[in-house]
């Protein structure tokens, strides 16, 4: 298959370009910078941005599955950001798919769309969007997520992926942001109580997008549909986060700092970013306080019924490759 991969520079965008080209497929990546490893794997690379609804259209053309994995990360920034990237690309990307003729969109958005501050235990499907949404990313995700599911049609058939947590090796993100608050001595535990997290590992990301694909090729009943994925096996979340900070070989996280206090200071900073316009991120947000002192873990029936989802890479293996990758970036 000819097939477009949105957000192709990303942490998910390279490993499922990876994991298609081992497939057999030809492959576009559409990434607003250019990447060597794409030259090297030898794959046409577009150097475009999102929101350029002509670049996106020409994009489009001749593809037969387009994967749109392109969107703007984080709980902070300005929300007319949040939305130029991810609603109005995602629009883009939809209108270029329907003049082309493109038969099949797999998006990828974010279990995030359904947080609405209260905890989150074995919730399917159904869970509604909540009546206001706590994040500018929250907010746009959901937008763009309703627009792929409107979109489904027999000449178009879409599906909205909904991962939490999404990690591994080559992590640009979330790994390199717990390593090095960790060995700075910034991190530290919040709160006494213990809260239990879905997450997902990054070959069980990619088996998802790829049988996703299969799904709606196959016009099954996953068309339309928005679909949790994780691995099944919710951690606790400082158990989970001092075993990323273990196998790097650091001391796990053990001073805490109870919740009301890191809300306070947490608003504390956020009030300063804005008053003083700083174009960096506060070390720590209310949100993500917010997520990190709740319960969040997934039914995962219907990723297994309609995409033949089984996480094949559990916790514990998944943090042995992370060790693996990890001694090898410093050797």
């Amino acid at each position: 298959m000819n097939i477009l991969v949105t957000g192709g520079g990303g942490f998910m965008g390279m490993a499922l370009i990876k994991r298609l080209i081992a497939d057999g497929h030809r492959i576009t990546s559409l990434s607003r910078r250019e990447y060597p490893l794409h030259w090297a794997l030898g794959i046409n690379s577009i150097q475009a941005d999102i929101r350029n609804a002509a670049a996106v259209e020409d994009a489009c053309k001749d593809r037969d599955v387009v994967y749109h994995l392109a969107a703007k990360l984080g709980h902070w920034g300005n929300y007319k950001d949040f939305y130029s990237v991810n609603v109005t690309g995602t629009e883009n990307v939809i209108k270029g798919c329907r003049k082309h003729g493109v038969s099949r969109i797999v998006f990828t958005s974010s279990s995030s769309v359904v947080f609405d501050g209260n905890d989150l235990e074995g919730i399917d499907e159904s869970y509604p969007y909540p009546e206001k949404q706590l994040s500018f990313y929250a907010d746009t995700k959901a937008i763009a997520e309703k627009l792929i599911l409107e979109a489904n049609s027999d000449s178009l058939k879409t599906i909205s992926l909904r991962p939490h947590l999404v990690w591994g090796p080559y992590d640009s993100r979330l790994i390199p942001w717990i390593l090095r608050n960790a060995a700075s001595g910034n991190l530290k535990r919040i709160g006494d109580k213990e809260y239990f997290k879905d997450t997902t590992y990054i070959d069980n990301m990619t088996d998802a997008l790829v049988l996703a694909e299969k799904a709606l090729a196959s016009n099954s009943g996953a068309c339309g549909k928005a679909v949790f994925i994780a691995n099944g096996e919710p951690a606790r979340v400082w158990d989970f986060i001092n075993s990323i900070i273990q196998v790097a070989g650091y001391e796990p996280i053990k001073k805490k700092v109870p919740e009301r206090l890191a809300l306070i200071s947490a608003g504390m900073s956020e009030w300063f970013h804005r008053v003083f316009s700083s174009e960096s991120e506060p070390f720590m947000t209310r949100y993500t306080i917010k997520e990190l002192c709740s319960n969040h873990w997934f039914d995962i029936t219907a990723a297994r019924d309609l995409l033949g989802y089984t996480p094949r890479v559990n916790n514990s293996e998944g943090f042995r490759q992370l060790r693996t990758y990890l001694r090898k970036g410093r050797n």
